[in-house]
């Protein structure tokens, strides 16, 4: 009996080092600040979130700074209003220009700035997220947005790290968009359309004609029958009164 008892002990004691060092790794983990969606197209355009959730157990996050890439600028970024929070947009010079709908854009959105109003921001156990509009994205791998985030009580927490492929997450990560280089457009894609239009214009020019000359017999029937009734009317005596 004392035997079994130190065996479940020790198993006991074991399951929950386990479990701590599980929770101890992925808490911090899951609690950076993130972009969302993480994946999108090269050249296109796109809505993405800015995800910061507050670790702070006794003060609130106050203000959010995101810094875009220099190396992959973009030439349209717009935000979306948040309550209870105001924007500043930062831009720099471009070398060589954005093209953008066939317009050369020497100026850049550099940095985004979220300040909460007075008494407000993101509290203990909340997150907030701050929508964005960004495209055309440019012909990248991935984008990298140094994020810093400041607490109420003066605390700054630097989410700035790149990752390293192959390497472990660092404890520090800055959002990561990664971006797909876009399809080409294949030049015979749209031929089998083409043909099949083709098609189907000429069976309906074939129905509709089949569908005249039946409508001209049937005339044409009707007319006779009603030149026979009309000869039979004429042959035959009126009645006496």
């Amino acid at each position: 009996m004392i035997r079994l008892r130190r065996s479940a002990t020790v198993a006991a004691l074991t399951l929950t080092a386990v479990a701590t060092a599980v929770l101890g790794v992925a808490g911090p983990a899951s609690a950076h600040v993130t972009i969302n969606p993480a994946e999108a197209k090269q050249g296109g355009y796109g809505r993405f979130a800015f995800r910061v959730p507050n670790e702070s157990d006794t003060a609130s996050t106050v203000k959010v700074e995101v810094n875009l890439p220099e190396n992959a600028p973009v030439g349209s970024v717009s935000t979306m209003p948040v309550a209870g929070w105001t924007v500043a947009v930062e831009k720099r010079k471009v070398d060589p220009p954005i093209e953008v709908h066939g317009s050369q854009l020497t100026e850049a959105v550099s940095k985004l700035t979220f300040t909460a109003a007075p008494n407000g921001g993101v509290k203990p156990g909340e997150f907030q997220e701050f929508p964005v509009s960004m495209g055309p994205l440019p012909q990248a791998d991935t984008m990298v947005f140094k994020v810093l985030q400041t607490y109420s009580d003066g605390n700054v927490s630097r989410w700035i790290e790149e990752p390293t492929p192959g390497a472990e997450e660092p404890e520090n990560p800055a959002p990561v968009l990664k971006l797909a280089a876009a399809a080409p457009a294949s030049p015979g894609a749209s031929a089998p359309a083409a043909a099949a239009d083709d098609d189907d214009d000429d069976d309906g020019s074939g129905a509709a004609t089949a569908l005249g000359v039946a409508g001209l017999v049937a005339g044409l029937g009707g007319l006779a029958l009603g030149g026979l009734a009309f000869a039979r009317t004429r042959r035959e005596p009126a009645a006496k009164s």
